[in-house]
């Protein structure tokens, strides 16, 4: 479902007219809806793990340097070379003063710190991207476009991202659609939760029991 699509489903569930292109989106309640979208999109993006958002990034150690440029845009789990894994610590002050241990690296600011090597070392990174939208070329972290999607898969992209910027537009829970719209948020992120791994053991289990 695309960024003009949701935002039409927010309109349908908050009884506003529909629209049939982006410029259309002129008055304070389309921007508001616009604005909150994206906000939840990424606030859901940013809270979990997921498994959608994990990507690969080859890393060139240079030999003998300790610091680099922090190329990769997202939260870094695993840094792999021929070597085996890197083992992340955050205590810096090793880094600084030539003493870090092998198979170790490091962060601050914008940079990646490792102890030194006699040869380049080639590195494969597994991450969590910062992105939160693909469009038709090229992954970002903002809806621009009526064609971009979330990076959330469907159906969940729909019923999370629709039913939170109703729950967000209203602010209400006075209002009459106010308690149906977060009981549909809170049931869409628990599926979300729960069926997007690829790992079938973590796949929800039900169980029945027989009344006696």
């Amino acid at each position: 479902m695309n960024f003009l699509e949701l935002i039409n489903k927010c309109l349908l569930e908050l009884n506003y007219k529909q629209v049939n292109s982006f410029s259309e989106l002129v008055k304070q309640d389309h921007k508001r809806i616009i604005s909150i979208l994206n906000l939840i999109n990424k606030e859901i993006c940013a809270i979990e793990n997921w498994q959608f958002l994990l990507r690969k990034a080859k890393l060139t150690i240079p030999a003998n340097t300790t610091e680099i440029e922090n190329p990769i845009k997202g939260r870094i789990l695993y840094i792999l070379s021929e070597n085996g894994k890197y083992r992340f610590y955050s205590n810096i002050e090793p880094f600084l003063t030539g003493n870090a241990p092998r198979g170790t690296y490091s962060a601050y600011q914008n940079k990646l710190l490792f102890p030194p090597s006699e040869k380049d070392i080639e590195c494969d990174v597994i991450y969590y991207t910062n992105n939160s939208v693909k469009s038709s070329d090229k992954e970002k972290t903002d809806f621009e476009n009526p064609e971009d999607e979330s990076l959330i898969p469907m159906p969940f992209a729909e019923q999370v991202l629709v039913y939170g910027t109703c729950m967000r537009i209203k602010a209400n829970p006075q209002y009459i659609k106010f308690a149906y719209w977060a009981n549909m948020y809170k049931d869409a992120l628990l599926n979300l939760k729960s069926k997007t791994s690829a790992y079938s053991q973590e796949a929800p289990i039900v169980k029945l029991f027989r009344q006696e």
